[in-house]
């Protein structure tokens, strides 16, 4: 899994509206430190997915006031947190079948 949340990383460099949905994922231990525990792996990016979300709520009602927020703000921010929802849900999907086919396995 941590494989996967690495290669969001690179392409989200390239494009600079991406940071904020592969921020939501992409947490590489630094060198000379203890990897987190995947609880807190997975804590994080749903925190932080759920800030994405709040940041999109926030330039959408921006949006409908009129208190300064441009249409293209409010879509890269609603796209980020869709894209780190869709992600999200991507991995859970991938965690749930893995755990049906362990179930599944007879010894």
């Amino acid at each position: 899994m941590q494989t996967a949340m690495n290669l969001v990383a690179p392409a989200a460099q390239a494009n600079p509206d991406m940071n904020g949905a592969a921020s939501a994922f992409s947490s590489t231990p630094t060198q000379g430190t203890a990897a987190a525990p995947f609880a807190d792996l997975f804590a994080d990016a749903v925190g932080q997915i759920g800030q994405l979300e709040d940041q999109a709520h926030a330039a959408v009602a921006g949006l409908m006031t009129g208190s300064g927020v441009d249409v293209h703000q409010a879509m890269i921010a609603t796209q980020k947190a869709s894209m780190a929802f869709e992600f999200a849900l991507a991995v859970r999907n991938k965690a749930v079948q893995a755990y049906q086919q362990v179930i599944g396995m007879q010894f």
